[in-house]
């Protein structure tokens, strides 16, 4: 049994041990998406996901995926495929073109065309939080001027919570996160939250900690200073 959060109350979250095992991380559901709940479940490690037609539903999965400075790597192919690109790198520049290209339906490995879990909430809020400073998009355009793909995110102090990305040419979003991540740890984010592990971000160095580990990097890297912003060029 999960809680149900009421929105007409200041956000509050119930402590992460009593979210379940099975789904994985289920926490609560309810409250509101605005950025006092956003700010308040991110200080947490939790964060919210689910189906557009469904109730708002948070979690708080174990193990958690991670990168940090130390895990981090760019595989010596993806690299050179970077490198050799004619890819243009941004941050900031299309937060709204960003997140939506994110939220465009995308066949699997099977070819089977899943759904999306970026809602018009999500659509409306986040740029919201980009214009105040507290999330990232980085963006990936192609030679002739078309953004090609990129990903965004939220930043708490040292700490950058990925939400997404989508690519729509081959190794866009690589690109972006390959030329953006070793900037990101160089101004002094002290991990990247995945949330869960992936193929796609598998190659970059994650490490699956479990919660109480995640939960005292995540106290230390939100509580230290801000991190300067991110230059607007890239690449």
């Amino acid at each position: 049994m999960i809680d149900w959060l009421d929105e007409f109350q200041p956000p509050a979250f119930p402590s992460t041990a009593r979210a379940l095992k099975e789904p994985n991380g289920l926490l609560a559901a309810g409250g509101l998406l605005s950025p006092a709940w956003l700010d308040a479940a991110y200080r947490k490690g939790v964060f919210p996901w689910n189906d557009p037609e469904e109730e708002r539903l948070w979690w708080t999965p174990s193990p958690r995926a991670i990168i940090t400075p130390q895990s981090f790597r760019v595989p010596k192919r993806l690299a050179r495929e970077a490198r050799n690109s004619d890819f243009r790198v941004t941050a900031n520049v299309s937060f709204s073109n960003v997140i939506k290209g994110c939220a465009i339906p995308r066949e699997d490995n099977s070819g089977t065309v899943a759904g999306t879990w970026i809602d018009d909430e999500i659509l409306t809020v986040y740029p919201e939080l980009n214009n105040a400073g507290r999330a990232l998009s980085i963006e990936c355009w192609a030679s002739d001027g078309r953004l090609v793909g990129g990903f965004y995110g939220l930043i708490i102090g040292r700490a950058l919570f990925g939400e997404s990305m989508f690519s729509r040419v081959s190794g866009a979003s690589k690109a972006a996160f390959a030329y953006a991540a070793p900037i990101l740890f160089e101004l002094g984010i002290e991990l990247i939250d995945c949330q869960m592990k992936t193929d796609h971000l598998s190659r970059f160095g994650i490490l699956e900690v479990e919660r109480h580990e995640f939960e005292a990097l995540l106290a230390s890297a939100i509580n230290a200073p801000p991190v300067p912003s991110i230059p607007g060029v890239i690449r």
